[in-house]
């Protein structure tokens, strides 16, 4: 299902049927009103016309009460079938004037036409519309040439505008780089699928495409090139689809299919005739099957947990999300509704100045208790919310907790620390997460200048258009970044000029070989220098020696954490310690 320039294919059954019925009805209606307005209307028209009012009434109504439930074509030829009651009623009418009235109702038919059927099909409605009224102008031999020809100016004008309309409103659904159905059209059609689904209990599918490297297109041959990938794309896969199936441009490089029908392995099968057709441009997809109680936000949710898995396994494959929960993230999912219950705390690690051993600042830190397992390190279940969907409502708790803890911590010591967090990728890529991390500045009274959202370098290198605008709308309201693990990849270092950011973090398994390997602090001494030379602050984690502490501090590093200068701690703890400590003037 491909958007053709008209508003038809983006208009979901409910809206058909609404307005089909709320128009057949107002004709009956109308019907109904003449033969009453006509003297000795009962007498003047014969039963069956008489009755033809009212029961295109019924119909009118049942059609917006139930036509959701029908197929398009059922409205097709109710159009056509109307169309031939009018001209009946228009022909029985006992004066010329009640005949054009009834005629005029055409109009009516022909908006309906033109709001919800394609362009070919509308105009050869029109056809029919005229033809007839033509027929029964010439039929009754009373109306004269000048009342007909305003009804025909009547019906075809005001179905040329209603066009023009219709195909300006489709162009809100439309993307116009490719043509096909774009996110705010595709989120229409997955609410009316998902109805559907439940309703009739047929499967449904989902899947999330991502072209893999896009970025390097656009980087080294140009964003013309990049369009006509996408354009590319597009045409090919979508003489491909399965019956009924609507591809969408999603954003950026990612598009998404709707699958009605199909389901499990078979809806693999069919992503992957996609993926065939295309073998010079690597594409990753997830794919997942709707479920008992899923919503349309949750099975899109599933769709791209499936596919953050395949671009976190290497890309340029696809995979079927297996459905439901782990173990884990059930409980995890839990803990989030009570944090306090289900063992989920935040802890802060001072950041600390080398050359006196100050604190200024302190980074949010995840921690979980299970009330079975015991500790559950972060490594294992960060990686389990993003591939469940439980990112947002996890980083949403760290980031609330932390300003909560931070802006706790600074009153008692009378301190003014900045805050680090961390972020997903998956959480960027969110376009709400920008608003919500605000939302949440400004109901804890955290400020936003003493905040620094950290990103990994991992995440640098997979960068996204979505996750690098939402850093700068960030950067924009005054926080900060900052690159985390640097030294552990191989593409930031070409894009600190590019990337917005205003911290670099060391990874303590640079830091911890500084004092054993003389090139390594070299190494060390050249981030110094590179940091200082683009006016980035560096950081350095893992410090767990005074050994090491006195290289970082020759080297010129001006920050550091590790457990040399305090571990991750509750708030209450950290809070108990600084007070010991006085800041320094």
């Amino acid at each position: 299902m491909r958007i053709s320039g008209m508003a038809p294919e983006v208009a979901t059954p409910r809206v058909v049927a609404r307005t089909a019925g709320l128009l057949t009805a107002l004709g009956g209606l109308a019907a109904v009103a003449l033969v009453l307005a006509t003297p000795d209307g009962l007498d003047q028209f014969a039963p069956a016309v008489i009755a033809l009012g009212p029961f295109t009434m019924l119909a009118g109504l049942a059609i917006m009460r139930w036509g959701s439930r029908v197929p398009r074509i059922f409205y097709q030829v109710l159009l056509a079938v109307g169309v031939v009651g009018v001209g009946v009623f228009a022909g029985s009418a006992p004066t010329a004037s009640g005949g054009v009235a009834v005629l005029a109702l055409m109009a009516f038919a022909s908006m309906d036409a033109f709001l919800f059927f394609p362009l070919a099909w509308a105009v050869g409605f029109v056809g029919e519309v005229l033809a007839i009224g033509t027929l029964v102008v010439v039929v009754r031999g009373d109306v004269a040439a000048g009342p007909a020809a305003v009804l025909g100016v009547l019906v075809v004008g005001s179905a040329g505008a209603i066009g023009v309309l219709a195909s300006r409103a489709a162009s809100a659904g439309e993307d116009a780089l490719t043509g096909l159905v774009n996110r705010r059209g595709f989120d229409e059609l997955l609410d009316a699928a998902v109805r559907t689904a439940v309703r009739s209990g047929e499967p449904l599918s989902a899947a999330l495409f991502d072209l893999d490297h896009f970025k390097a297109v656009n980087d080294t041959r140009g964003h013309a090139a990049g369009d006509e990938l996408l354009r590319t794309v597009a045409g090919t896969w979508t003489p491909l689809l399965p019956a009924g199936a609507v591809l969408a441009r999603h954003g950026g490089d990612e598009f998404a299919l709707l699958m009605p029908g199909l389901d499990g392995e078979p809806a693999l099968a069919a992503v992957e005739r996609l993926r065939a057709a295309l073998p010079r441009v690597g594409t990753s997809v997830g794919v997942a099957a709707l479920e008992a109680g899923d919503s349309p936000a949750g099975l899109m949710r599933r769709a791209d947990a499936a596919l953050y898995r395949v671009k976190s396994r290497g890309r340029g494959r696809g995979e079927l999300d297996a459905g439901g929960q782990s173990p884990l993230a059930r409980d995890l999912g839990a803990a989030l509704v009570d944090p306090g219950a289900g063992g989920l705390a935040v802890h802060l690690q001072p950041i600390v100045t080398l050359a006196d051993r100050e604190v200024v600042g302190v980074e949010a830190l995840v921690r979980w208790t299970h009330p079975e397992r015991g500790q559950v390190s972060p490594a294992e279940f960060v990686p389990v919310a993003e591939r469940e969907g439980l990112i947002g409502a996890l980083g949403s708790f760290v980031v609330e907790t932390a300003c909560w803890s931070a802006r706790a911590l600074c009153e008692a010591t009378g301190r003014d620390l900045f805050l680090t967090l961390n972020v997903s990728g998956l959480e960027l890529d969110d376009p709400d997460f920008p608003d919500t991390v605000l939302a949440t500045l400004a109901r804890t009274g955290w400020p936003a200048g003493r905040t620094v959202i950290e990103v990994t370098e991992s995440l640098v290198e997979a960068e996204s258009a979505r996750s690098i605008g939402a850093l700068h709308v960030l950067r924009a309201h005054g926080l900060q970044v900052a690159i985390d693990d640097f030294g552990t990849g191989y593409s930031a270092l070409a894009r600190l000029d590019t990337l917005p950011a205003d911290h670099l973090k060391l990874d303590n398994s640079f830091v911890s070989t500084i004092t054993t390997s003389t090139r390594r602090a070299r190494l060390l001494g050249s981030a110094v220098a590179l940091a200082h030379a683009l006016e980035l602050t560096l950081v350095a984690e893992g410090v767990e020696t005074e050994e090491q502490a006195r290289v970082l501090t020759e080297l010129g590093c001006p920050l550091a954490q590790g457990w040399l200068f305090g571990r991750p701690q509750p708030v209450e703890a950290l809070m108990a310690s600084l007070a010991k400590a006085p800041a320094a003037a």
